[in-house]
């Protein structure tokens, strides 16, 4: 009996490519494949890449060189390349140059295309590259091969229609298309079936999610909807624009048990004419009043954001400005970014006539992050003393003999473990002990909560 081909899937970016990777991965299996826990015994390698910022590609780049040594060793390794580099022709022109060792390139309109583009792989000598340069219609009912736990990620809206000056998605996901409201809802609710519990609903903008449909919908309408189907416990939403958080949504967020008070609002400036050449399309002002009805609807809400420094342009005053809108806000935690230029963006034009020296950069970078940590370690020692209810991921990388988890509102939390009892996917009440700036720790203060059983049981390292 023939033995079933195999396959790794290397994924660099977001929660978006990660469940594009699910998917490929599903319509592996479909076709016979079995996953390999490891390139070095997989018949087929896909890269599935991020464009969002250099460092992500260069990753990519340098793991696409190393596989040509694996691929001289075994010749009939088939190599392919995805996602949202694959979109951009520079990425294509470097493959002919300098990878010719890559058998495929396909992007991310047409992945739902791979076993067609695999069985092209076998009669072709050179490398096949099928690239859509648009979206068409979302393509419904693919198979899914899903990450093992109690949690899930579905997509609801694809592509971005911003054309934020610094960021390539628009051109490598496409338009905004929003699926129907009872696909969504079908889904899910299948995935509780299954026992899945965690629930988090993607977009590259996921609160425009409804826009474009007949009738238009709200973000809100879609989540409580959810929220309503037995057995799912966490809603999560990711990843939002402040632009498009309506208060119908805030509303909907401060009314539910189950939607996350984890509010992600990506700033990226405190700046009004940096925010005007970013084109995010909102004020300072606006964005502050967006966050004071945040708060004050949801008293509790744990707030975080994107920052990036170093766009062209940016002077002293500028980032000044983003500081004090930091501690104005006073963020439970922020992802900060040196400005990364995309080819192809109209930043990117900028950054060769007004740049602002690497040195300034790394010197800003520093300084926000100094700022956000002072205050992520006050927010967390706010912490100390409740008791929060924690899934359970896994176990921590530093220390075996202590689990890692998350709160609903997405803090890490640490607890002590006792080797009799499994607690991996289970939802635990924790008793917080200890604020670190980037996580919290604790002991059990109860039994795991009822509910469905964990459909699996893995060790997913957090910390």
């Amino acid at each position: 009996m023939a033995t079933a081909p195999t396959y790794y899937i290397k994924t660099y970016g977001c929660q978006m490519n990660e469940r594009d990777s699910e998917i490929m991965a599903g319509q592996l299996d479909q076709i016979g494949y079995q996953a390999s826990p490891t390139d070095a015994d997989a018949d087929l390698i896909i890269i599935n890449t991020c464009a969002v910022r250099g460092s992500a590609e260069d990753h990519a780049f340098g793991y696409i060189g190393q596989l040509k040594q694996m691929k001289d060793s075994h010749p009939d390794l088939q190599l392919a390349v995805a996602g949202c580099m694959a979109q951009e022709p520079g990425t294509v022109a470097w493959i002919k140059r300098h990878a010719p060792h890559v058998d495929l390139v396909f992007g991310t309109h047409n992945l739902h295309e791979l076993p067609r583009l695999l069985d092209e792989v076998s009669e072709h000598d050179e490398t096949v590259i099928e690239v859509w340069k648009s979206a068409g219609d979302v393509v419904e009912h693919l198979p899914s091969h899903r990450n093992d736990g109690v949690r899930a990620f579905v997509n609801i809206i694809y592509g971005c229609d911003k054309f934020c000056t610094y960021c390539i998605v628009p051109f490598t996901r496409g338009k905004e298309r929003s699926r129907e409201l009872r696909l969504v809802v079908d889904e899910v609710r299948a995935l509780a079936d299954e026992g899945y519990q965690d629930i988090t609903v993607l977009g590259q903008n996921v609160n425009s999610y409804g826009h474009d449909l007949d009738p238009v919908l709200d973000l809100a309408d879609l989540l409580e909807s959810l929220a309503s189907i037995d057995g799912i416990r966490w809603l999560h939403y990711i990843t939002p624009h402040p632009r498009d958080f309506s208060q119908r949504l805030i509303e909907a967020i401060a009314q539910s048990q189950k939607i996350t008070h984890h509010v992600h609002l990506p700033v990226q400036a405190g700046s009004n004419p940096i925010l005007k050449r970013m084109n995010r399309k909102y004020t300072r002002e606006g964005y502050l009043d967006l966050v004071s009805r945040v708060k004050k609807a949801i008293p509790d809400v744990s707030l975080t954001t994107d920052i990036i420094v170093g766009f062209p342009g940016e002077t002293e005053d500028d980032f000044q400005q983003t500081l004090d809108l930091v501690r104005t806000v006073r963020y439970d935690a922020a992802f900060t970014f040196i400005y990364s230029p995309r080819e192809g963006t109209p930043a990117a034009r900028w950054e060769g006539r007004d740049p602002v020296p690497n040195p300034i950069k790394k010197d800003r970078l520093n300084r926000l992050m100094e700022l956000q940590y002072q205050i992520s370690l006050e927010a967390n020692l706010n912490m100390l003393g409740k008791t929060e209810v924690v899934l359970v991921e896994g176990l921590s990388r530093k220390n075996p003999n202590v689990w890692a988890g998350r709160t609903q509102s997405n803090k890490v939390v640490l607890l002590d473990r006792d080797p009799a009892v499994d607690l991996i996917d289970r939802f635990v009440p924790v008793r917080i002990e200890q604020a670190k700036t980037f996580y919290l720790s604790g002991c059990q203060a109860g039994a795991p909560l009822s509910g469905p059983a964990p459909r699996r049981r893995i060790e997913l390292p957090l910390m």
